[in-house]
C-alpha cells in the first residue's frame, strides 16, 4: 500500500520498497528515486509521502477484455503477445495461460465394411488459477503466439488429419489425433487427445492421448472398437477418454470424450471435446466443441472453432468432420 500522505519515517519507505523495516536507506539509490519520482537532485521525505511502489504487468496483443482486476488477451488466430512492463512483486509479475491445439478430423467409413471414428481434441494445457505473482513468469519481450488449425475432414479416398499445435513461449499443446481410417490399420492417431478407432470386422485400438507426454496430461486416449459391431470409437477429450464403439450395452458409435471447463476469461467455458464415432446409432461429440458423428451419406459434424474440438466420424462414402481450431488465452492482474 502507498506510504502515508502525512508524516512518514524510513520504516514506511522500506515497507513500500519491500525491505525490512530497519534496513539502511540510501536516498540516492535508484529504488528510492523511483519511488519518489525525483530522478536527480536532492530528495526530501516529503517527496516520499503518498507514494506507491506497485507495478503491474502491461502487454498488448490479441483481443483484450477485463474481468475485475485482471486483463485477458484472447488469440483466436496466430499473433504476438508483447510485454511492455513485467511488473513487480507489489503488483503482479506473472501470467496465467490456456493453450488449446487444433482438433483432429473424424474419419469416413465404407459401405457395409466400416464406420468412421471421432477425431481427438487438441491438447489442452492451462495454468489458471494462480495468484498474481505465482503463475508463469514473463519478461519485457515479444512472445509469438501460434493458434493451431483443426485437421481437415476428408472422404474415403484419403487419410484423416491430425490437428496442428498451439504454442505460447515454452508451452506447446499437441494437435488432436485423427480418427482411424479404413485403408490404414484403422487405429486412431495419437495426439493431444487420441482419435477413435474405426469400426470394422476386427477390434481396433484408439489413439493414445497426451502424446508427447507432459504433466499434467494434455488429453486422453480415443475409444477402441470391437469386432462385429461396425461402430467407430469416440475421440478423446481434455478431461475424458473417448467412448468405446460397439459394445454389448452400446452397439452404436462411441461418444467423444468431454472437454474441460475454464473460467480464465471470467466466464465458465468448455473446450477440448472429442468427436463422436459413427454407426447406425451415431455417437455425439464431447462437451467442449466435439462434432457429432453422422450416418448414411452425411458428412460428420465439424469440431467447433476455437475450442480444439475433434470432428465427428461418418458412416459411408462421405467426409469426416474437420477438427475445430485452437485458442490461446493469457490473463494477468493489471490493477
Amino acid at each position: 500500500m502507498p506510504t502515508p500522505t502525512g508524516q512518514i519515517g524510513l520504516s514506511d519507505v522500506n515497507a513500500e520498497l519491500g525491505n525490512s523495516p530497519s534496513a539502511q536507506i540510501n536516498m540516492n539509490s535508484a529504488p528510492v528515486r523511483g519511488l519518489a519520482g525525483v530522478p536527480t537532485g536532492q530528495i526530501s521525505m516529503s517527496n516520499l509521502q503518498g507514494k506507491s511502489n506497485v507495478a503491474y504487468v502491461a502487454a498488448t496483443g490479441g483481443t483484450v477484455t477485463t474481468s475485475g482486476d485482471y486483463k485477458i488477451h484472447t488469440f483466436t488466430s496466430s499473433g504476438t503477445f508483447t510485454v511492455s512492463d513485467a511488473g513487480n512483486p507489489a503488483g503482479s509479475t506473472t501470467i496465467d495461460y490456456l493453450v488449446v491445439a487444433g482438433g483432429g478430423s473424424g474419419s469416413p467409413g465404407i459401405d457395409n465394411v466400416a464406420n468412421g471414428a471421432g477425431g481427438g481434441a487438441g491438447g489442452y494445457r492451462e495454468s489458471f488459477p494462480n495468484p498474481a505473482t505465482g503463475g508463469f513468469p514473463i519478461s519485457v519481450t515479444s512472445y509469438p503466439i501460434t493458434v493451431g488449425a483443426g485437421g481437415a475432414g476428408v472422404g474415403p479416398s484419403s487419410g484423416t488429419n491430425n490437428g496442428s499445435p498451439s504454442i505460447f513461449s515454452t508451452i506447446t499443446s499437441t494437435g488432436g489425433g485423427g480418427g482411424g481410417f479404413p485403408s490404414s490399420p484403422g487405429l486412431g492417431n495419437p495426439g493431444g487427445s487420441g482419435g477413435g478407432a474405426i469400426g470394422t470386422t476386427s477390434p481396433k485400438t484408439g489413439g493414445t492421448g497426451n502424446s508427447p507426454p507432459v504433466s499434467p496430461p494434455q488429453g486422453n486416449p480415443g475409444g477402441n472398437s470391437n469386432a462385429g459391431f461396425f461402430a467407430g470409437g469416440g475421440g478423446g477429450g481434455a478431461s475424458q477418454a473417448g467412448e468405446e464403439g460397439g459394445t454389448p450395452t452400446n452397439v452404436g458409435g462411441g461418444d467423444g470424450g468431454d472437454g474441460t471447463f475454464s473460467s480464465i476469461t471470467g466466464s465458465s467455458v468448455a473446450r477440448g471435446g472429442g468427436g463422436g464415432g459413427s454407426a447406425p446409432t451415431t455417437g455425439t461429440g464431447g462437451v467442449g466443441g466435439g462434432g457429432d458423428a453422422k450416418g448414411g451419406s452425411d458428412n460428420g459434424d465439424n469440431g467447433v472453432a476455437n475450442t480444439g474440438g475433434g470432428g465427428g466420424g461418418t458412416g459411408h462414402a462421405a467426409s469426416g468432420g474437420s477438427g475445430g481450431s485452437g485458442i490461446v488465452i493469457i490473463r494477468y492482474k493489471f490493477q
